[in-house]
């Protein structure tokens, strides 16, 4: 279970709100993603060959990681665009890296032929039922840590983590997606009516840009998300800077997108609401020790 943390709003030089932040980037590997990898690992059966899993970063870090402590081999395929942050975590557990392709989608196919090939268990990094279900344990831990809970912004990429959380809340808490301009997979999805492509340029295109949203998250997003806001990459890069100054809390810009919602004005909470905002990880090199 990962700490939660309730500050008030005009800290952040906003109006008088409740505002809690949970601290996924605390989580094992760095983010939230650690959740839906041990729930596929632990939940699927392995071949001899191991797992095999695409992602911007993180969730290749989070099944690196429960595949060293599982004793499982686990090759990693990510795109150019990853930080070397992640890159160097997922080395650090053992995992094979392989850098291939300029986005997400490059990295997806480049994992996906690995699969038909050795017989390897695709972990999927959004699009699978395990996933979701590993990240919808955030919403259950919420439930005790913050009862009564209004609000909750989300950021979003391929949708499994705004998926698992808004399906364990089913409308009992108000859910908000939050995604960079440069990357709006949900605002296209929802749009359309169905998931579709949208463009994957962002600051956070490592953790908050593939090419579109799943499948299985889409209906229950349209269900029980109640909306989605955009920000853009200044906002963001507000956001990390905000959490560390009042808090010393190192976010990535994916990770603080959803906090650059509230200090944009992307979402402007009502005095007294209850407002909870996931700060999904803290994979990065922006703090440097060395200076």
């Amino acid at each position: 279970m990962t700490p939660v943390v309730e500050v008030n709003g005009a800290d952040f030089g906003r109006s008088a709100f409740s505002l809690l932040l949970k601290l996924e980037q605390l989580q094992c590997s760095g983010s939230f993603k650690a959740r839906g990898a041990f729930a596929n690992l632990l939940g699927r059966a392995i071949p001899s060959a191991g797992v095999a899993a695409a992602a911007g970063g993180n969730h290749g870090a989070a099944v690196a990681y429960a595949a060293m402590r599982l004793r499982v081999p686990a090759r990693i395929s990510v795109p150019t665009v990853s930080s070397p942050a992640k890159m160097e975590r997922i080395r650090e557990y053992g995992a094979h890296l392989v850098v291939t392709g300029e986005r997400y989608a490059d990295a997806l196919a480049a994992s996906l032929a690995w699969v038909a090939q050795s017989g390897a268990l695709p972990v999927h990094a959004f699009d699978q039922a395990e996933t979701l279900l590993g990240q919808g344990t955030i919403g259950l831990e919420l439930t005790a840590q913050a009862p009564g809970l209004d609000t909750l912004l989300v950021a979003v990429g391929g949708g499994g983590l705004i998926g698992g959380i808004a399906a364990w809340y089913a409308g009992g808490t108000k859910v908000i997606g939050v995604e960079p301009e440069g990357a709006p997979t949900l605002t296209e999805a929802m749009r359309a009516g169905r998931p579709v492509d949208a463009d994957t340029g962002s600051i956070a295109a490592d953790s908050l840009a593939p090419r579109r949203v799943g499948d299985l998250m889409f209906p229950i997003a349209q269900t029980h998300v109640d909306h989605v806001v955009l920000v853009n990459d200044a906002a963001i890069r507000r956001a990390q800077q905000a959490l560390w100054d009042s808090l010393r809390i190192v976010a990535e810009p994916g990770g603080a997108a959803a906090m650059a919602a509230l200090l944009d004005g992307g979402y402007t909470p009502t005095r007294g609401e209850r407002v909870g905002v996931l700060v999904s990880g803290g994979n990065t090199t922006a703090v440097d020790f060395g200076r």
